[in-house]
C-alpha cells in the first residue's frame, strides 16, 4: 500500500514539473482568433458612424455658412393696373398700364457676414469634436480591451492551479483509500470542494471575458453596407468562436509623467493650461465665440432693413391716336425700429445670455476634468504602491507560506486545510496583483485622454509579454 507521504512526494513532483512548464492549461488554440489592443483601437476608428456623422454635419454648416452670406433673392412683379372696370379696355383710362417690376431687398448692417462668421466658426467646432471623439473611444475600447485580458489572464492562472488541485484531489483520495493512509475523510472533502469552488470562478470568469467581448464588438462591428478590411469576425453567434484578445499586455506610457509624479510639487495653473487645450474643450471655445458673434449679430437688429424697387409701366395709345409715354417708378423701402424695448432688446439679452450659459459650461467641464486628473492621479499613486508591495514582499511571502504548510503537512506537523488555504490566499493574491497591472494601465489612459491634444496620446504603448 502507498503511504501518504508517498503520494505528497508525487504530488510534489508534479507540482514541480507543471509550474516550471508552459501554460499548458490555456484556452487558446491555433485556430483562436486574437485581437490585439492596437488592431482593437484601429477597428473603433474606422466602424464608428458618429466619425462619419460629424464630417456631415460640419459640411451641412458650411454650406449654411456660404448661403447665409448671400443677399435674398430680387422679387419680380407683373401687373395690370388702372384698368376700367366698365369695359375692361387696355386703352381706355390714361393710367391703364401693364407694369414689369423687380425689387431688392438688403439685410440689416453687417448681419450678412456677422451670420456667415458665426456659422464657419460653429463649424470649426467639429473637428475638435472629432479629436475628442477618438480619444473616448480609446479610453472605451481599451478599457473593455483591458477587463477581458484580465478575465483570460486570471483564467489561465486557474486552470493552472486547478490542474495542482486536481492532482491533489488525487493524492489525497489515494492515501485516504489506501489501509496504511492517514489521511481524513473531510481531507479528501475540502480538496474536491475547492476544485468545485474554482470551476466557479472559471465559469464567472469566463461570464466576464464574454461580456466584454461583446461590449468591445460595439465599437468594432461594422454594421453598415461599406465594411472595412479585416480578419477578425464579430458576427459568429458561438460565444466558442468569438475573437480573444492577444496575451500581451501593452505597456502603457503616461504622457506628462514629470508632472504627475507624487513626488513633485503639483502645478495647478499648468494643469488648467493643459486642459484648456483638450479637444472638448477647444469644441466649447468654438460655441462661446459663434456664441460671441451672435451677440453683434443681435445688435444690427437695431439698424434698418433697405430696400429698393423699380417698375416700368407700359401704355397703350389713346382711342383718338394720341401717344400716352410709359411710366417709370423708382423707389427705397426701409423699416423702423422704433419699438424696440419688446422685440430687439430681448433678442440681445437672450444673444448675451446664450453666450454666458456655455461660458459656465466650459467652467464646469474644467472643474470636472480637474476633479477627474487629481482622483486618478491619487488612484495611480495608490495602486503603484500596492503594486511595488505586492512584487517585493506579499507575492513572495505567499509563496513561502504555501511551501511552508505543504512541508509541514508532508511531515505530519500540519494540517490540510492549511495546505489547501496557503494555495487558495496564493491564487488570488496573483489574480489580485493582476488586477492592480490592469487598473494601473486603466488610470494611466484616463490620464492621458485628459491630458491630451491628440487622440494619439491617449493609449501610448509598447508591447510587454505577460509572462515575463
Amino acid at each position: 500500500m502507498i503511504s501518504r507521504n508517498v503520494h505528497l512526494l508525487i504530488y510534489v513532483s508534479v507540482l514541480v514539473i507543471i509550474l516550471q512548464s508552459p501554460t499548458t492549461q490555456a484556452q487558446s488554440s491555433v485556430s483562436e482568433q486574437t485581437l490585439s489592443l492596437a488592431d482593437a483601437l484601429e477597428l473603433a476608428n474606422k466602424n464608428d458612424p458618429w466619425l462619419k456623422g460629424s464630417e456631415l454635419s460640419q459640411t451641412e454648416m458650411k454650406s449654411l455658412a456660404v448661403a447665409a452670406g448671400q443677399l435674398p433673392d430680387p422679387k419680380m412683379s407683373v401687373g395690370l393696373m388702372g384698368m376700367g372696370a366698365d369695359t375692361f379696355h387696355f386703352n381706355q383710362e390714361g393710367m391703364t398700364q401693364l407694369a414689369v417690376g423687380v425689387s431688392q431687398m438688403f439685410p440689416r448692417g453687417q448681419s450678412r457676414s456677422l451670420n456667415r462668421e458665426r456659422l464657419n466658426t460653429l463649424a470649426q467646432q467639429y473637428p475638435h469634436q472629432r479629436q475628442n471623439r477618438k480619444a473616448e473611444l480609446a479610453v472605451q475600447v481599451s478599457q473593455l480591451w483591458l477587463s477581458a485580458y484580465q478575465a483570460r489572464q486570471s483564467i489561465q492562472l486557474i486552470n493552472d492551479n486547478r490542474s495542482l488541485f486536481e492532482y491533489l484531489v488525487d493524492v489525497v483520495e489515494a492515501s485516504y483509500v489506501s489501509v496504511s493512509g492517514n489521511t481524513r475523510q473531510q481531507d479528501l472533502i475540502r480538496a474536491q470542494l475547492e476544485l468545485t469552488r474554482l470551476d466557479d470562478r472559471l465559469t464567472t470568469l469566463y461570464q466576464d471575458q464574454e461580456q466584454a467581448m461583446q461590449q468591445l464588438n460595439q465599437y468594432l462591428g461594422h454594421y453598415g453596407v461599406n465594411q472595412p478590411d479585416t480578419d477578425i469576425d464579430f458576427y459568429n453567434g458561438s460565444a466558442a468562436q468569438q475573437p480573444v484578445v492577444s496575451t500581451e499586455l501593452p505597456n502603457i506610457q503616461l504622457i506628462q509623467s514629470p508632472l504627475l509624479d507624487g513626488t513633485n510639487f503639483v502645478d495647478n495653473n499648468r494643469i488648467h493650461q493643459l486642459l484648456s487645450d483638450h479637444p472638448a474643450v477647444k469644441a466649447l471655445q468654438q460655441r462661446i465665440e459663434a456664441e460671441q458673434v451672435g451677440v453683434a449679430l443681435a445688435r444690427q437688429k437695431y439698424k434698418p432693413e433697405w430696400g429698393v424697387n423699380a417698375s416700368y409701366g407700359y401704355r397703350a395709345n389713346a382711342d383718338n391716336g394720341m401717344q400716352r409715354a410709359d411710366l417709370m417708378t423708382v423707389g427705397i423701402t426701409f423699416d423702423l425700429p422704433l419699438f424696440s424695448k419688446n422685440r430687439q432688446d430681448q433678442e440681445l439679452k437672450a444673444a448675451i445670455s446664450s453666450a454666458e450659459a456655455i461660458e459656465t459650461e466650459k467652467d464646469l467641464l474644467l472643474r470636472k476634468m480637474m476633479a477627474s486628473l487629481q482622483t486618478n492621479q491619487a488612484l495611480l499613486n495608490r495602486l503603484k504602491q500596492r503594486q511595488a508591495l505586492y512584487n517585493k514582499q506579499l507575492l513572495p511571502q505567499m509563496s513561502e507560506q504555501a511551501e511552508v504548510a505543504l512541508t509541514a503537512y508532508t511531515n505530519d506537523d500540519g494540517d490540510f486545510a492549511e495546505v489547501v488555504r496557503a494555495r487558495i490566499a496564493e491564487l488570488n493574491a496573483r489574480i489580485d496583483a493582476l488586477k492592480i497591472n490592469i487598473d494601473i494601465a486603466k488610470t494611466k489612459i484616463k490620464l492621458n485622454y485628459l491630458l491630451m491634444t491628440n487622440p494619439k496620446q491617449v493609449v501610448t504603448a509598447t508591447p510587454e509579454n505577460s509572462n515575463d
